[in-house]
């Protein structure tokens, strides 16, 4: 038997490669909405630098504070009781990111095993997002992005990493259909900060899957 954390209000998830837009789209949507939101910890990560300089020593210890943190602020999201924006899912972490380390052979077997274990533990407590928001761009763009963003960390980053990522997102973009509604947003031709045409209609989508979920779009914590 599933041992959900039964949510009070509905909230999206916005899920996408590295450099594809997601703290540019949560951030005018959370404006937007009034909604509050949980973004991606970077600056204050303590593996991310060491994890990109050597992806094998540090991959595990990476994966496993993402992991926890995501679990953390979601578990306290929802037990708060308002409508928030996640930027990046804690599935992301398990279904994305630790399974394409292991697959390269950054995670070894047992931690990869170790990992699947605690993270399938950990959904089976959480709700699924109400909508998930999923943002699409070919790594040869996104190389282009990480590039203009500036992290240091980042440099190494390759485009055969970003493919990888993207075959993962696919496959699990298609498990997902028919738990929640799913809105794909090409990035790709479209300038950032993303313009007000597009968020007023994802705003419209979100809206409209929170009265399909039994949320009225004016219940608390909406302002727009």
């Amino acid at each position: 038997m599933r041992r959900e954390i039964r949510p009070a209000s509905f909230f999206v998830g916005i899920c996408g490669n590295i450099g594809v837009g997601k703290s540019a789209f949560t951030k005018l949507l959370v404006e937007r909405l009034g909604w509050e939101a949980y973004y991606e910890p970077v600056a204050e990560n303590p593996f991310l630098e060491a994890f990109y300089a050597d992806m094998k020593r540090w991959a595990f210890h990476l994966q496993i504070y993402l992991l926890a943190e995501r679990f953390k602020a979601q578990k306290r999201f929802v037990e708060r009781g308002a409508p928030f924006i996640q930027d990046r899912t804690i599935y992301e972490d398990g279904e994305i990111f630790a399974r394409v380390l292991f697959e390269r052979g950054a995670m070894e077997p047992r931690e990869f095993e170790s990992f699947l274990s605690l993270f399938r533990e950990m959904v089976e407590l959480l709700p699924f997002p109400g909508l998930l928001l999923y943002l699409r761009a070919r790594p040869p763009v996104l190389l282009e992005r990480i590039a203009r963003r500036g992290r240091a960390c980042e440099a190494g980053i390759g485009e055969a990493y970003l493919a990888q990522l993207e075959r993962a997102y696919e496959a699990w973009i298609e498990s997902a259909r028919g738990r929640c509604p799913i809105l794909e947003i090409d990035t790709e031709g479209i300038a950032f900060p993303p313009d007000g045409e597009l968020i007023t209609r994802i705003v419209s989508e979100i809206r409209a899957a929170r009265e399909a979920a039994g949320s009225p779009a004016g219940a608390r914590g909406e302002t727009a």
